[in-house]
């Protein structure tokens, strides 16, 4: 997946700046992107602020480090059932 240019914080901004009264298209003209994506972003980060982003942020790691915890116990446990079947 592509590496957005502008952080997480700085997007947040960028709806506050919405919020605010300014305009979409000076926003959008100002940072160099397009009217989709503000509208995508305003989508996915609308309503946060940046204790909440980093909340997100750290759910999102820990969900993604627990589900390769769980990919490595299926594999043992899979390793383990079919020495077993084996013996028998």
């Amino acid at each position: 997946m592509k590496k957005s240019r502008f952080t997480e914080a700085q997007i947040v901004s960028m709806l506050h700046q919405y919020d605010s009264g300014m305009k979409v298209t000076d926003i959008c003209r100002d940072k160099g992107i397009t009217t989709a994506t503000f509208y995508s972003w305003k989508r996915k980060y609308g309503g946060m602020d940046a204790q909440q982003l980093k909340e997100l942020k750290s759910l999102q790691e820990e969900n993604r480090r627990l589900k390769a915890m769980y990919a490595d116990l299926s594999l043992d446990h899979r390793i383990l059932k079919d020495i077993i079947e084996k013996k028998l």
